[in-house]
């Protein structure tokens, strides 16, 4: 059988070629660059929405009749620790409207969802490095360009500027998944893909916080763009001179290390590669059940990523700079478990009582049923505002399970074309993602009852754990026939060179 084959081939790998002594090796300098790489990009990502608040003239937007004061349900009644945060002093000196801000927000979206799938095809045929650091230089230097665009060109030239960043950084997701398929061996690919990976909540993390304060700051909104922008600038220059395709073309590996990384990795590198089975890709029942998973993680998170602070202000009734803080408070649980569980995920996956896809559905079990879960309990709790802060820091907590689940499962079926195969579930989940916000503002427009964001609680809940349960039928860990394992056997078998003195005879 070709799944018991598989096994074989990977338990016999992993037990006949040891790890390198070093503590810390090319493949975890990688992994740490990959990581400021995914927080670099979120960074960017969400920057705009704290930079907004201080870029728009609120005041002078009430005073001439553009937007009324913001609708604040009452059911729970006056906060005794409600204050008015906002002081007139602070306020931008753009007119936007919400319809116009809005424009500017999505802009980036547009842009980053359109080069998902073009961007992993490219990059499969002519390298990540290039698609990923030339890509994230592009919307380092056009973040630096934001002020600029807003006080010199207006709105559209902002759109256009934000748009351009977003097309930038649309390579980011799959060129990593790809990446990290070439660089970690499979029995760490838990821990390191969860780690990379977190780099999204620990900029988010970063991001809001910061953000406020440097718009406060003597440089004022500008200033977020420019520091977010060098800084961005300074990684890419990095990753584009330190970071190299895969072992076999870094000059300064260790021997040891990539003998160790190339044998564990089913010998995938060096090969000529195959046409993309692309047919084959679309009757897989595995490759389904992790596009059904993407989606589903995605509406529900950017359910939550979008709506929770209007909820906490609206409902609520959190003043500004708790809302800050408590906004950012999920994202940092989901961070911390993504970290802790990723390691057990690698103990179960080397103990020889877990296979990859019993290890793969625990995982995913946990990061999407605990997030839907604890949104179907928010959406009653009431105007208990610290039991439902708790529920939903609980619930995003757990969703870092999905570091360990379906987010790193493109990497057990398909190493060879995991970054295609994570750039169609990413463009894919991403417009999943943009429905969202859109499903929640039809809802809730008007006057924002706790009925309105129940339904909003529930439909996300539903959606996290409807998606989580085609992943437990259908969800694979093993290396899938289309992909050419055999292929790769024959290679070995034919190039004792490249696999050394430990070279494994298949029984």
């Amino acid at each position: 059988m070709g799944l018991g084959k598989g096994t074989a081939i990977e338990a016999e790998q992993e037990q006949h070629y040891e790890k390198p002594k070093s503590c810390f090796g090319t493949r975890h300098m990688v992994t740490l660059m990959l990581f400021l790489g995914m927080a670099n990009a979120y960074i960017m990502r969400t920057n705009m929405s704290v930079a907004i608040v201080a870029m728009v003239n609120n005041t002078a937007l009430n005073m001439i009749g553009e937007h009324s004061d913001e609708p604040i349900d009452d059911e729970c009644g006056i906060v005794e620790d409600e204050e008015e945060v906002d002081p007139p002093h602070l306020d931008g000196e753009f007119l936007w409207d919400f319809d116009q801000q809005g424009y500017i927000l999505s802009s980036f979206f547009y842009g980053y969802v359109i080069t998902q799938i073009p961007f992993g095809i490219l990059a499969k045929r002519y390298g990540n490095i290039y698609f990923l650091g030339v890509g994230m230089l592009i919307n380092s230097v056009f973040g630096l360009l934001v002020p600029i665009a807003a006080q010199e060109g207006g709105l559209w030239w902002l759109i256009a500027v934000r748009f351009i960043q977003g097309l930038g950084e649309g390579p980011i997701v799959p060129c990593t998944h790809a990446l990290l398929a070439k660089w970690i061996p499979p029995n760490e690919r838990s821990r390191m893909g969860a780690f990379v990976y977190a780099g999204a909540q620990f900029g988010t993390v970063i991001s809001m916080p910061l953000s406020g304060l440097l718009s406060v700051s003597d440089g004022r909104w500008p200033s977020i763009f420019y520091v977010f922008g060098a800084i961005g600038t300074v990684w890419s220059l990095a990753f584009l001179y330190f970071v190299h395709e895969d072992p076999e073309v870094h000059p300064k590996i260790n021997p040891d290390e990539r003998k160790y990384i190339l044998n564990s990795l089913w010998g995938t590198q060096g090969i000529t590669m195959p046409p993309i089975p692309w047919l084959s890709i679309l009757k897989s029942l595995p490759f389904w059940a992790i596009l059904i998973a993407h989606m589903g993680h995605n509406y529900g998170y950017e359910t939550l990523m979008t709506e929770l602070p209007t909820y906490m202000r609206q409902v609520l009734r959190f003043d500004i700079k708790k809302n800050g803080f408590l906004s950012a408070l999920p994202y940092l649980a989901m961070w911390i478990f993504s970290m802790g569980i990723s390691h057990v995920a690698d103990w179960m996956l080397n103990s020889k009582y877990f296979t990859h896809t019993v290890v793969r559905k625990i995982l995913n079990g946990i990061g999407q049923y605990g997030p839907g879960v604890a949104l179907i309990c928010a959406a009653f709790t009431g105007c208990d505002r610290w039991l439902t802060v708790s529920i939903l820091t609980i619930g995003v907590g757990l969703n870092g399970g999905i570091y360990s689940g379906f987010k790193v499962n493109h990497l057990d079926i398909s190493p060879r074309f995991a970054g295609i195969l994570m750039s169609f579930t990413n463009c894919l989940a991403n417009l999943a993602g943009l429905l969202a916000p859109i499903f929640a503002g039809n809802i809730i427009k008007g006057r924002p009852t706790q009925a309105k964001w129940r339904i909003v609680f529930i439909v996300a809940g539903v959606v996290y754990a409807a998606c989580c349960t085609f992943y437990m039928f259908f969800a694979s860990g093993e290396r899938q026939d289309w992909d050419n394992p055999d292929n790769d056997e024959a290679n070995r078998e034919k190039d004792p060179e490249r696999n050394g003195s430990t070279q494994v005879t298949s029984t």
